[in-house]
């Protein structure tokens, strides 16, 4: 591992007890695009399994449902025909990622519009965060201070026009007291924002995630680790950390589908470091 010490939110990691269940480990939903759009659903779905959510089921439109069902084991599947079927079948969620290829439209705001009332943390990347593109105070007025947002500097400008212009820091920062959530400044040094004033910069980044898919399986990280009721900044500054950990130990050729598979590495170095 980078750096001669371990971060600090290290001692708030999720690890399971002797008597742990798969419901108290957590329960992730993500929800998939269509048919011709669930690879980045799936990423995500498997980042949030692998850091230790007890149960991830992928939420998706009917005719993804013949599509995703052959990929995968032991994520489970729920197709939905409308915002409100999605509402209830994320009902029992604590924690949901939206946006990873859900595509940039009306149905991805009404989808999130439902989600926000089922009491799940969300997690908002990509496409979640493009859609409301002209209308950013739509998007946070659905939002809670545990939600989280994770836009790359492009999906930033979209909802904060100019105000990358005071820098990273200062933006990610008055980003997170604009939308009440915490903010994942995405980029080579990672800016993680809370609206109560916390902030903290990832150090061990590394061009290797330069790569399609690697933001998803992020999202999906975190939304796993917040699902195991870790504090939502801590559980974004882990996430990002171990992220770019699992990337370093695989190095050139990384793909985002070998981050997950890395993960477990990652968190038995944790883990043999930790008090448990």
């Amino acid at each position: 591992m980078t750096g001669d010490t371990l971060p600090d939110w290290r001692d708030s990691l999720p690890w399971p007890a002797a008597d742990t269940h798969k419901h108290a480990r957590g329960r992730l939903g993500v929800v998939s695009g269509k048919a011709t759009q669930t690879g980045a659903a799936r990423l995500a779905a498997r980042g949030g399994l692998r850091i230790g959510a007890g149960l991830v089921r992928i939420l998706c439109p009917p005719d993804a449902a013949a599509v995703v069902a052959p990929t995968i084991e032991a994520i489970m599947l729920t197709p939905f025909g409308s915002d409100e079927a999605l509402a209830e079948a994320a009902a029992e969620m604590d924690a949901v990622v939206i946006g990873p290829a859900a595509g940039v439209n009306e149905v991805t705001q009404a989808n999130i519009r439902a989600l926000a009332g089922t009491g799940a943390v969300l997690v908002v990347d990509a496409d979640g965060l493009t859609a409301f593109e002209g209308w950013p105070a739509d998007l946070f007025e659905l939002l809670d201070r545990d939600d989280v947002l994770t836009p790359h500097e492009g999906e930033f400008k979209r909802l904060f026009p100019g105000l990358l212009d005071q820098g990273r820091e200062a933006a990610a920062a008055e980003a997170a007291r604009r939308a009440d959530a915490v903010m994942v400044l995405k980029g080579p040094a990672t800016v993680i924002a809370a609206p109560d004033g916390r902030l903290a910069i990832n150090d061990n980044g590394t061009p290797w995630l330069a790569t399609a898919g690697s933001g998803d399986v992020l999202a999906g990280m975190i939304g796993g680790l917040v699902a195991q009721r870790m504090d939502s900044f801590d559980a974004a500054r882990a996430a990002v950390w171990m992220h770019a950990e699992a990337a370093r130990g695989f190095g050139p050729g990384l793909i985002a589908e070998d981050l997950p598979e890395r993960l477990p590495a990652v968190l038995a170095a944790l883990f043999a470091q930790s008090s448990h």
